[in-house]
């Protein structure tokens, strides 16, 4: 889980109350967060002649990417706590009436065809509001953005470009702009070896992203100054400061939900310093080639319902329609009794909870607000299953057990294999409908998933021949093999093998193996005369049967 540092005294002067770390632990607690470290209890550098302030470091959940800042979780904490109500957040039109706009160039598409926008008009950073914007583009950077791979974010300075701005996709010569905190203009091919050689301001770990790319995404202003060349850096004459009042923000991506997500999520949050709090100013997204033309951000709630005997049944409680909706709106949920059945309620999810996927989450919250620790204590009565092997397990451990019994060693190989390990060193031919292969190997040594278990006992005992003989290795695991009849293609099947290596072949002492598992197994050896019938079998025989 992401771990948050914010300045205590900044902290609960939002909150409009002290608390000692106790009970700001507590608090965490009852939300879902966790208090990871009050650094007022330790030692904290000086830092230009002056110790630096004490901190919160809250561990905040995964799904929680609207609590990546100062602004978030204060906000969050004010609501759960009812002191403040959840913010409406609207979309306004700029002073002149025309919307800023992106032009999206078809060759985009070649390297990240998704692009999103928007606008805070006459916003009012301090230096702790400027570098929580700045620490808050870092952790979605770090998290939800994948290290920029799935969604990079750029912000400028509007007063120093001019729309409407234009996104393209070109080679990296024709591209030369002065990169953030640089003085010297490079273009595309000169940047990249600038910062391979200095890997300065940690950049170094982006550009592979689209170094080999034929095209680099560049972002233009009407003027044909570089605005950000995504995901990497941003150019230097819109840099935004805390003396910046107009902020264009745009968000690059290869994930169409996650553009959307991210830009929700930064503009909510710096949003509330505007002059009309919680007002966003939309950006005209063109882009007619894939039919992405819209405008962006959307920040209106999306509705959907949930059950009152579901969140009930989870919880244990036997709570009302309204009063589920008074907990949910201390989670910043909008809900009202559903006019369409008395067993259900209608919930409006805030832009900033892109993690509500379904009822279970808001079941969740609604536990949250309740307090876990008001839940009823109902264990064992409320647990329904019983847990037990599956069969085939169940089977596996059987034979693993017997194997490792009768002396021999079990060996836990990688499934993946070579494309000759699997078929031509077997003397095996692939007809192409066997073996799942994989797209993208990273080395010769893992191209197919196995069909047998026999490369990995051959390939044990090719590490081992230095040990003593004789080597007896078994393997009880899963085989894949292509499955065109199910859905998902493919399917796995538990095989047995062993394998053995010694001075003489062996056979008598690999066919007692045999043996003796049958045994257990309780299988008796069938002679062709005691056959299944209408079959010729003979030998050992195993069929899974019903009940």
């Amino acid at each position: 889980m992401p771990t948050i540092g914010v300045d205590k005294a900044g902290l609960f002067k939002a909150l409009g109350q002290e608390y000692s770390t106790e009970q700001f632990d507590e608090l965490c607690f009852e939300f879902g967060i966790e208090l990871d470290e009050d650094t007022s209890n330790s030692e904290r550098p000086v830092i230009n002649g002056k110790q630096e302030p004490a901190q919160l470091k809250i561990e905040i959940p995964a799904n929680r990417y609207d609590m990546l800042c100062f602004e978030g979780i204060s906000l969050m904490l004010n609501i759960f706590r009812g002191k403040t109500e959840s913010p409406n957040y609207r979309l306004i039109a700029p002073p002149d009436g025309e919307l800023q706009s992106i032009t999206v160039h078809q060759e985009t598409s070649r390297i990240r065809p998704y692009v999103s926008g928007a606008v805070l008009r006459n916003v009012k950073f301090t230096q702790e509001r400027y570098e929580s914007f700045i620490a808050l583009q870092d952790k979605l950077h770090q998290n939800l953005a994948r290290q920029r791979t799935l969604v990079a974010i750029g912000t400028h300075d509007l007063d120093s470009i001019k729309g409407p701005f234009t996104y393209e996709a070109l080679r990296p010569e024709q591209i030369k702009f002065k990169p953030l905190n640089q003085s010297k203009e490079m273009n595309g091919v000169e940047l990249m070896k600038f910062y391979e050689a200095s890997g300065g301001e940690n950049l170094g770990k982006y550009l592979p992203i689209i170094r080999d790319s034929p095209v680099y995404p560049v972002i233009y202003d009407s003027q044909r100054i570089v605005c950000s060349l995504p995901p990497v850096i941003n150019g230097n004459h819109s840099k935004i400061s805390t003396q910046t009042r107009n902020v264009f923000i745009e968000t690059t991506a290869t994930d169409k939900t996650k553009v959307e997500i991210v830009i929700n999520i930064l503009v909510a949050m710096f949003s509330q310093y505007t002059d009309e709090p919680f007002t966003v100013e939309p950006v005209k997204i063109i882009s007619p080639h894939n039919h992405e033309t819209r405008q962006t951000p959307d920040l209106t709630p999306r509705s959907t319902q949930a059950e009152i005997s579901y969140i009930n049944d989870c919880c244990g409680l036997s709570l009302s329609a309204s009063e589920i909706c008074k907990l949910l709106k201390r989670m910043s949920y909008h809900a009202s009794p559903s006019k369409s059945s008395p067993d259900l309620i209608d919930v409006h999810i805030p832009p900033t909870r892109a993690d509500v996927l379904h009822q279970a989450d808001i079941m969740e919250d609604v536990a949250i607000a309740y307090g876990f620790n008001n839940l009823p204590r109902s264990f064992p009565s409320k647990s329904g299953t019983v847990a037990q092997p599956l069969m085939v397990n169940k089977l596996g451990d059987i034979v693993r057990i017997e194997a490792a019994m009768a002396g021999w060693s079990e060996v836990m190989p990688l499934i993946l294999c070579s494309h000759d390990e699997n078929f031509a060193w077997l003397n095996r031919k692939d007809d192409g409908n066997t073996a799942v292969k994989l797209a993208n190997p990273k080395t010769a040594e893992y191209q197919v998933v196995r069909t047998s278990l026999l490369p990995g006992l051959l390939k044990t005992i090719r590490e081992n021949k230095h040990h003593s003989v004789p080597i007896k290795v078994f393997e009880v695991s899963d085989v894949a093999f292509k499955d065109e009849t199910l859905e998902r293609k493919s399917r796995n099947e538990r095989h047995f093998a062993a394998a053995w290596y010694g001075k003489t072949s062996g056979f008598e002492v690999v066919h007692g193996l045999l043996d003796r598992i049958m045994l257990m197994l309780k299988s008796a050896f069938i002679t062709a005369e005691e056959g299944l019938e209408g079959s010729d079998v003979e030998g050992y025989w195993i069929e899974e049967t019903e009940g």
